[in-house]
């Protein structure tokens, strides 16, 4: 598999399309006109570009949003800006030839820009219309904003009524992220933890329960309603971890810890998403932390759940083949279960009463 890499302008130039790259006007080769700022960094040809930031040197000091006005010489702003410029660039259209040229010299890249890459290249590949009238939309704000081109100046709308968003608020589409939340259950006693197997994972995959977060909900409230609609548990003693990114394609994963009582039957058939839900003691959770294969989510093996004996543990298998698998820690969710085994964190209070959080 290929790995993500950085190429220089220099050496994409040939898969950029004809100048201007933004503020492109009417017609091939035209600069937007001043006096329309619609068009300031508007992308009409060429394969989709997004500016994704700039990566400042150390120690330099941001310039002021003030001399970015209008009344400020745009050449004299740009000698001040020091950094590097990122960009991604979908090549998703162009011929294999090419782009295996330009890859020839290209250097590895680093985690966090890709991530915020693909999650654009993604967001402009896949919102093509106005989502007000249906017309097409193009790009403006180096990537970052779609318009309908209806609104453009020399947009012929004979006998079409005006697109609501020229009048008023303009609805531009901006990207969006959807918050998922990734929730541990531990027992008031912070010695045991929920995990379940979703249905469509390979081998004996467990991991911490997760679910979209609903129109008008809470984090919270999001905690609780998966984890009942999921392995039918009650919790309380919501507490936030931490968050993580995951461009495939938007989403921010956000890390919960939370208790419930495993004395109640867990249940899986009120959405059936998931085929099992099991509680684990610390010290099975840790002899799969140990094992080298025990975070390889990319191990094929038996389908069927991990089933556990009764009056046995995890640790008894005598096999060097782990007898379940879990997420590795560049995953929140192995961060969370990684964070309860190590005792990184506390979880459990005894003295905790159901509905408090």
């Amino acid at each position: 598999m290929p790995s993500p890499a950085f190429l220089s302008t220099k050496e994409v130039r040939a898969l950029l399309g004809p100048d201007p790259f933004f503020s492109q006007g009417q017609h091939e080769g035209d600069l937007a006109a001043p006096e329309v700022p619609l068009l300031e960094a508007a992308r009409f040809r060429g394969p989709p570009i997004v500016f994704l930031g700039l990566q400042e040197a150390e120690g330099e000091d941001a310039l002021p949003s003030s001399d970015f006005s209008a009344k400020t010489d745009p050449a004299a702003v740009a000698a001040r800006i020091k950094g590097t410029p990122y960009f991604s660039l979908d090549v998703s259209e162009l011929g294999q030839k090419d782009v295996d040229v330009a890859l020839q010299s290209s250097v590895l890249a680093r985690g966090a820009i890709i991530a915020e890459g693909r999650s654009m290249v993604d967001w402009n590949a896949r919102n093509k219309f106005c989502p007000a009238c249906g017309s097409p939309v193009y790009s403006l704000w180096a990537g970052w904003k779609l318009s309908c081109l209806t609104l453009l100046p020399w947009s012929d709308n004979t006998g079409r009524k005006p697109c609501p968003t020229a009048t008023g608020l303009h609805n531009f589409a901006h990207p969006r992220t959807d918050a998922v939340i990734i929730t541990v259950v531990t027992n008031a006693e912070n010695d045991k933890i929920l995990l379940g197997r979703n249905r469509k994972w390979p081998g004996k995959f467990y991991s911490a329960l997760a679910g979209f977060i609903e129109p008008g909900e809470t984090l919270e409230d999001a905690v609780k309603r998966e984890l009942w609609e999921e392995a039918g548990v009650k919790v309380w003693g919501v507490r936030y971890h931490s968050t993580q990114p995951w461009p495939f394609p938007a989403n921010l994963m956000v890390g919960f810890y939370a208790i419930a009582d495993p004395s109640v039957p867990t249940r899986t058939d009120l959405d059936n998403e998931l085929e099992d839900a099991q509680w684990f003691t610390r010290e099975e959770i840790i002899a799969i932390l140990t094992n080298p294969e025990g975070t390889n989510i990319n191990a094929r093996g038996p389908e069927k759940p991990f089933e556990k004996k009764v009056g046995s543990n995890a640790t008894e298998q005598t096999s060097d083949e782990p007898p379940f698998r879990v997420p590795p820690v560049t995953a929140v969710a192995g961060l969370l279960i990684s964070d309860w085994a190590y005792r990184k964190v506390y979880v459990g209070n005894s003295e905790q009463k159901k509905g408090n959080l």
